[in-house]
């Protein structure tokens, strides 16, 4: 599948794949270094999410019908930056862009945030190159994180705002918190704008995993790590559940609540939806 729909197929910003039965890999491809502008995100990146809860919620409601095996309805997202390049996974938002639109923050990178964190299945940041800023929040988003570190290719996790002055909403700043409970590591992300290895970032706890050599051993590694964790999907509360956690974080990134009553209410709500 490639997004937005309208684009010609030769040149997508967002393609989805499914490998298996039970992952899927959505790629960014806004450029080699997928700047997060406002373009990007609504008609391609959120209408792909969208494409993938549709898919996953076809498959568990085909597993939950009597005499079904609901295992089957495990899934997992890994999300990568363009595959093309050894680079980068996202280098954050086109600032001067983002500035530009006063609505950019509650009705495009925000939503962003909040469909992530509530999400249905497990969401794998495979992190293949540099993940700076808005690029870090978006890693920080996902549930797990995958990053790549070898002899040949290095990258660095970093929120440099501190560095061309541009202050943090206080949704980004929660999330930060959520992802990195250390005060001491939340100081150097924030205050001193540190560039963080993926050895540095996984001893800090917010990366899971680390793979050496290029983009396609970290897809590999984060597609295992999701074969596993996608279990925790099968019975339909890994989204419910993660929404509890984040709960006051969500509220910060949009007024009113979605329900989540239960895991009828949350499909219900999802076909209303999707």
């Amino acid at each position: 599948m490639s997004f937005p729909v309208s684009f010609p197929t030769d040149g997508p910003l967002v393609t989805v794949t499914h490998p298996t039965p039970s992952i899927w890999v959505l790629e960014l491809h806004n450029g080699a270094d997928s700047r997060l502008t406002d373009y990007f995100i609504k008609d391609a990146i959120l209408p792909a999410l969208d494409a993938v809860e549709r898919d996953w919620r076809q498959i568990w409601r085909a597993a939950n019908a009597p005499g079904a095996d609901k295992q089957s309805a495990k899934g997992a997202l890994v999300m990568v930056g363009n595959r093309s390049q050894n680079k980068f996974f996202s280098n954050g938002l086109d600032f001067e862009r983002s500035l530009s639109n006063p609505l950019f923050w509650p009705d495009v990178i925000n939503p962003l945030f909040y469909r992530l964190l509530t999400f249905p299945i497990p969401t794998i940041a495979a992190v293949n190159g540099h993940c700076f800023a808005g690029g870090m929040v978006l890693a920080l988003s996902c549930d797990y994180r995958v990053m790549v570190d070898g002899a040949k290719r290095r990258a660095w996790m970093c929120m440099n705002e501190i560095h061309f002055g541009a202050p943090w909403p206080s949704s980004i700043a929660k999330i930060i918190k959520d992802k990195v409970p250390d005060p001491r590591v939340q100081r150097k992300i924030g205050l001193e704008g540190h560039r963080f290895t993926a050895q540095e970032a996984m001893q800090a706890g917010f990366v899971d995993a680390i793979a050496s050599g290029d983009t396609e051993d970290v897809v590999k590694k984060a597609q295992e790590l999701g074969e596993v964790v996608g279990s925790n999907a099968a019975l339909g509360v890994w989204g419910l559940i993660r929404s509890e956690l984040y709960v006051d974080t969500l509220k910060l990134l949009r007024s009113d609540e979605m329900p989540r009553k239960s895991v009828a209410t949350d499909d219900a709500a999802a076909k209303a939806r999707l």
